[in-house]
C-alpha cells in the first residue's frame, strides 16, 4: 500500500465489508419468515425467536470478543466470525426442524457477527482522532448497504432456488467475501510501520463500567433496543398482512437500508461538528418519531417513508455509539468497553422482536408492539440527556 493512502481508510473499508456481510445476511431473515412458518407449521412468535437468538448472541458476545481483540488483534477474530456466519447460513439451509434452524442460524450467524463486529469497530477507533465520527460512520454504513442489498437478493434467491438453496448460496458468498476482506484489518498504525504506536489513553474496563456515565449509556441502549429491532423482523410480515406483495415488502426492508446508509454516511460527520452526545439524544428521539409513523401506516408509500426515516436515525445511532464510548472513556480498552455496552443491546434484541411476534399471535395486530417501541425510544432519549459531557 503506497504512502499516499492512509491505511486507516483500508481498515474502514474492511470493517465496512464485515458489517455488510454479517448484518446484511442477518437482516435477510424477514424475507425467510413466511417460508419458515409454512414449512415448519410454526407461529410467527416462534419463528421470530430465530432472529432474536442470533441478535442476542452477536451483541452479547462483544463482551468476550472485545477484550480478546484488545489482546490478540481484531483480524483473527473478524476472519473467524465471517467463517461462522457462512457456516451458520449454509447449515440453516439443510435444517430439518425449526430447532435445527435455531442452532444453525442462531448460533452460526450470532456467534459469527459477535466475533467480528466489535473487534472491527474497535480497530477503526484506534486509527482516527478528529475524524473518528466520519470513519466510524463509513465503517458501519456497511450494515445499511447490506440491509439495502441483501433482502431483495435473498428474495430473488428464494424465488430461484427455494429458501434452502438461498441459505446455502448466501453462506458460501458470506464466507468467501467476508474472510477475504477481514484479512485487511490492522489494529494500529504501528502494525503497518506507519510511525510509533499511539498512546492509548483513558479508563480501564473496570473503571469505565463503574462510572455513572456508563450506567446511563447502558440503560439508554437497553431500553431503546427493545423496540429498535422489531421492524427488521416484522416489517415484511406486517406489509404482507396489509396486502403488499412479497417483493415490494422486501423492498421496504431495503428502504431501511437506504436510510441507514444515508444516516451512517452523512450524519457521522455532522455529529463531529454538533457534538456527539447531543447527536445521540437526537437519534433516539428520531427513531421514536419514525416508529410513530409506522403505527399509522398501511400502504406501500407510507411504509416506505417510515422505512427511510427509521433507517436514517437507526443508522445514525449505530454510527455514533463507538465514537461516544471513545470520547467518554478513551481508547485504552475501547474494544472491551464497547463489548460490555453492547450486552445491553443483546438483551433488547432477544426480547423485543420475539415479544412483538407473540403479541401479534395473541391479538392479530402489531399496534401494541409498535406503540411500545415508540415509548422505549422516548425513554432512551430522556436517559441519554443525563449522560453529560466527557471528562
Amino acid at each position: 500500500m503506497g504512502s499516499r493512502v492512509f491505511y486507516g481508510w483500508v481498515v474502514v473499508a474492511a470493517a465496512f465489508a464485515v458489517c455488510f456481510v454479517g448484518f446484511g445476511c442477518a437482516y435477510t431473515f424477514s424475507a425467510f419468515v413466511p417460508a419458515l412458518q409454512r414449512d415448519f407449521a410454526a407461529s410467527r412468535g416462534s419463528v421470530s425467536l430465530v432472529f432474536s437468538l442470533a441478535g442476542f448472541l452477536y451483541f452479547a458476545l462483544g463482551v468476550v470478543s472485545g477484550p480478546l481483540a484488545d489482546r490478540w488483534g481484531a483480524r483473527r477474530l473478524a476472519m473467524l466470525g465471517m467463517l461462522l456466519v457462512g457456516a451458520g447460513l449454509a447449515l440453516a439451509g439443510v435444517a430439518r426442524s425449526l430447532h435445527a434452524v435455531y442452532a444453525a442460524y442462531g448460533l452460526g450467524v450470532g456467534l459469527g457477527i459477535g466475533c467480528a463486529y466489535v473487534p472491527a469497530l474497535g480497530a477503526v477507533q484506534r486509527w482516527f482522532v478528529t475524524r473518528r465520527g466520519v470513519a466510524s460512520g463509513l465503517a458501519v454504513s456497511g450494515i445499511g448497504v447490506g440491509t439495502l442489498v441483501m433482502p431483495p437478493l435473498a428474495t430473488a434467491l428464494i424465488d430461484a432456488l427455494g429458501w434452502r438453496g438461498a441459505y446455502l448460496a448466501l453462506g458460501c458468498g458470506a464466507a468467501v467475501a467476508g474472510i477475504g476482506m477481514a484479512a485487511l484489518i490492522a489494529d494500529d498504525p504501528v502494525d503497518k510501520d506507519m510511525g510509533p504506536a499511539r498512546v492509548h489513553a483513558g479508563m480501564l474496563l473496570r473503571e469505565a463500567v463503574r462510572s455513572r456515565q456508563f450506567a446511563l449509556l447502558y440503560a439508554a441502549c437497553l431500553v431503546c433496543s427493545f423496540g429498535v429491532f422489531v421492524p427488521f423482523v416484522h416489517l415484511v410480515p406486517y406489509a404482507l398482512d396489509h396486502g403488499i406483495g412479497q417483493k415490494d415488502a422486501a423492498y421496504l426492508l431495503g428502504s431501511i437500508g437506504i436510510g441507514s446508509t444515508l444516516g451512517r454516511f452523512f450524519l457521522g460527520g455532522l455529529a463531529d461538528r454538533v457534538g456527539r452526545l447531543a447527536f445521540l439524544l437526537a437519534m433516539f428521539a428520531g427513531m421514536a418519531a419514525a416508529l410513530a409513523v409506522w403505527a399509522v401506516s398501511t400502504g406501500f408509500l407510507a411504509l416506505a417513508g417510515f422505512a427511510l426515516l427509521f433507517g436514517l436515525f437507526y443508522g445514525g445511532w449505530v454510527a455514533i455509539m463507538p465514537p461516544v464510548v471513545t470520547d467518554l472513556f478513551g481508547n485504552r480498552q475501547v474494544g472491551s468497553i464497547i463489548g460490555v455496552l453492547y450486552t445491553s443491546v443483546a438483551v433488547g434484541t432477544l426480547l423485543g422482536p420475539t415479544a412483538a411476534g407473540y403479541l401479534f399471535d395473541a391479538s392479530g395486530s402489531y399496534t401494541v408492539p409498535i406503540v411500545a417501541s415508540v415509548a422505549v425510544n422516548v425513554a432512551a432519549a430522556g436517559i441519554a440527556a443525563l449522560v453529560g459531557r466527557p471528562a
